[in-house]
C-alpha cells in the first residue's frame, strides 16, 4: 500500500538522521535522486524556468525551489527545521570519574533530561578534520551502535527520586563511555571511527559538533499501527513530509522548501530562520527570474505565502486538563492549526482560511490548537520567518505527545494527511 511505503520511507530517514547534517545529507540525497541540481553560494547561479535546485547552508539548512516553466509571480513555501533537543558534547569532552572515561555534554535546546537515562547511546555529527596532504575538510560521524549510557542512580541510594527531583545537567548527565579509559582514548576512538566510516587512516581531528543519539530504532507501534515512535519526530517529520509533498507535486507552480538548523536555540544563526539564507536565496531568484529589482522582490513576497511545519501538542489522555477543552488535537485526526494572539505563531485568520480550504479540496480533517490562558506558548520559524520577509504565513503541524523526549509519538495516518494537504498547496494554481 502506498501509505505503507511511505511510513517505511520516514522510518528509514528518521533512523539515517541523528542530526541536522545528517538530516540534510539525507533530503539532499531524495532532491538529486528526483533529478534536482546542487547550486553552491559561493558560485554564479544560472537560473532558467521550469529548473528544480537545492541549496544548502552550514551543511544543516536546506532550500529546494521548484521553479515554473510560466512566468514567476508567486511561491508556495514550506519551512521546517532539521534540528532537536537533545545532548551536545562539550569540546573537551573527556571527562573521568570512578575509572570510566565519561563524555561532558551540554543541553541544547529544551530537552526532556529524564527520558535520557537508561538509553543505549550512539553518537553522530560533523567533524573537522586535516587530510594527510594537509587539505582541510568537514566529515559527517555516524557511531551507529551502543557506545555509551547515562545510568540512573538505583532507588535506594535516592528515596526521593519518584517525588519530582530536579536534575543537574552537569553534574548527573554526562554518559559513560569506557572503563578505565583516559582523555587520549577519546581522540584514539574519533580517529578509529572516522577510518571506520569514511576508509582514511592519518586524519587529524581539529574540531567536532557531536551529540549523542538513541539506538533505539523508529517503530510503527499500537495494535492496528496507528502511532510512530521515534527519536527526533519534532521536527524532522515536517521535514519529511514537506520533502514528500514537494516530490509529489506536478510541478506546474512555484514551489519551495525550506529546512533551517537552530529553531531550537532561537534560530539567531546564519542558517536559522533569524539569518540571511532564505532571504539571500529569494533575492537570487528575483534577480534571474523576477522582475529583478527590490520592488519586484516584494511582489514577489507578498504574491506568496508560507506554511511553516512544526508539530503540536497532541491532548495526552493522562493529562487532559494541561489543554484548552475546546483545543485539545487528536492523534489521528488531521493536521493542526496553531493559533497564538500574542504572535508566538504567526496564523492569522487569512492564512487559517487558506488552509482549511487545501484540507477541505484534499479531503482531510483539521484541528486548532491554542495553549492554555494560564500556560505559556512555545513558537516555530513561523513568526521568525514571517517578520525577516514579511510573507503571510501561517502555522501547521502534525499532532504528537511527548515533544523533546528522547522518544516522541505521533499518528501514522497524520502522515498521509498533512502530505496530501500540502502536495495540493504547492499544486494550487491561485494564492488567496
Amino acid at each position: 500500500m502506498p501509505q505503507d511505503a511511505r511510513l517505511e520511507r520516514l522510518l528509514d530517514f528518521l533512523r539515517r538522521s541523528p542530526t541536522p547534517w545528517h538530516a540534510t545529507a539525507n533530503m539532499a540525497e531524495r532532491l538529486e535522486q528526483a533529478g534536482y541540481r546542487r547550486l553552491e553560494e559561493t558560485d554564479a547561479w544560472r537560473l532558467m524556468p521550469g529548473d528544480r535546485v537545492y541549496v544548502t547552508r552550514n551543511d544543516s539548512s536546506i532550500i529546494a525551489l521548484q521553479l515554473p516553466a510560466s512566468p514567476l509571480t508567486a511561491l508556495r513555501m514550506i519551512g521546517a527545521h532539521t534540528d532537536s533537543p537533545g545532548l551536545r558534547l562539550k569540546p573537551n569532552a573527556a571527562q573521568t570519574a570512578a575509572g570510566w572515561l565519561q563524555l561532558g555534554v551540554e543541553v541544547y535546546g529544551g530537552a526532556l533530561l529524564a527520558p535520557w537515562f537508561d538509553r543505549d547511546l550512539g553518537l553522530a555529527g560533523r567533524v573537522q578534520v586535516r587530510y594527510p596532504d594537509g587539505r582541510l575538510a568537514g566529515l559527517r560521524l555516524t557511531v551507529d551502535r551502543p557506545v555509551a549510557i547515562i545510568p540512573s542512580l538505583a532507588i535506594h541510594l535516592d528515596r526521593e527520586a519518584n517525588n519530582g527531583r530536579a536534575m543537574n545537567a552537569q553534574t548527573e548527565m554526562p554518559p559513560v563511555l569506557l572503563q578505565g579509559g583516559g582523555h587520549a582514548d577519546f581522540e584514539r576512538l574519533l580517529h578509529d571511527w572516522l577510518a571506520e566510516e569514511h576508509g582514511i587512516e592519518g586524519l587529524e581531528v581539529l574540531d567536532f559538533e557531536l551529540a549523542l543519539h538513541d539506538m533505539q530504532p523508529p517503530a510503527r507501534l499500537g495494535v492496528e499501527g496507528e502511532l510512530i515512535a521515534s527519536a527526533r519526530l519534532d521536527n524532522l517529520l515536517s521535514c519529511f513530509i514537506g520533502l514528500e509533498a514537494l516530490l509529489e507535486s506536478d510541478g506546474t507552480q512555484g514551489a519551495l522548501l525550506v529546512a533551517n538548523d537552530h529553531e531550537e536555540v532561537g534560530s539567531a544563526s546564519a542558517c536559522g530562520a533569524q539569518g540571511p539564507f532564505l532571504g539571500d536565496v529569494l533575492r537570487r531568484v528575483n534577480a534571474q527570474l523576477g522582475e529583478g529589482d527590490e520592488e519586484g522582490l516584494v511582489r514577489l513576497i507578498q504574491a506568496s505565502r508560507m506554511i511553516s511545519c512544526d508539530n503540536a501538542h497532541a491532548l495526552h489522555p493522562n493529562f487532559r486538563d494541561r489543554h484548552d477543552a475546546a483545543h485539545g488535537p487528536a492523534l489521528n485526526a488531521g493536521p493542526v492549526i496553531k493559533v497564538n494572539a500574542s504572535q508566538r505563531y504567526a496564523t492569522n485568520s487569512a492564512t487559517a482560511a487558506l488552509f482549511r480550504e487545501l484540507c477541505r479540496e484534499a479531503e482531510v480533517p483539521v484541528q486548532t490548537f491554542v495553549t492554555r490562558a494560564d500556560m505559556g506558548c512555545g513558537s516555530t520559524i513561523g513568526p521568525i520567518t514571517a517578520t525577516e520577509l514579511g510573507v503571510p504565513t501561517l502555522d501547521v503541524g502534525v499532532p504528537q505527545w511527548a515533544m523533546h523526549s528522547i522518544r516522541e509519538t505521533a499518528g501514522s495516518q497524520d502522515v498521509a494527511h498533512l502530505t496530501r494537504v500540502l502536495t495540493a498547496f504547492f499544486d494550487r494554481t491561485e494564492l488567496p
